[in-house]
């Protein structure tokens, strides 16, 4: 079964063919804190990542994401980006994990919702 999933589910990690093109025309250029790994073809032209892990583009970072659309020519291991001093640190969409937020009141907290105040007013038809 994991062959086919392999085939069929690009979801869940590189499949057969990105891993053969990779083989047998990928030169690896870095590889980012995630463990992502970016690729390109020997003339430059494509450029790929193989994710560590899910397939999730949320995962790539700002400076990797450019070099992977051909906005930065050189890779972020010869060129890095400076960031502004007011920037945070990247991180992946939490969405669906642990890490998600979740407000007050929300099923997924266990909350309980705080009660109506008693200043809503349904509409009705006349």
């Amino acid at each position: 079964m994991p062959f086919f999933s392999m085939i069929f589910s690009w979801w869940k990690s590189a499949t057969y063919g990105t891993l053969l093109t990779t083989w047998l025309t990928g030169h690896l250029v870095g590889d980012d804190q995630f463990g992502n790994r970016y690729y390109q073809s020997s003339d430059g032209k494509r450029r790929w990542v193989i994710y560590n892990g899910t397939v999730e583009a949320s995962r790539v970072p700002p400076d990797w994401h450019g070099w992977l659309h051909h906005t930065y020519a050189e890779p972020p291991t010869r060129a890095p980006l400076k960031a502004p001093v007011w920037e945070k640190a990247y991180a992946p969409n939490p969405t669906g994990t642990v890490a998600a937020y979740r407000p007050d009141g929300s099923l997924a907290r266990g909350g309980v919702r705080a009660a109506a105040t008693g200043d809503y007013l349904p509409w009705k038809p006349e």
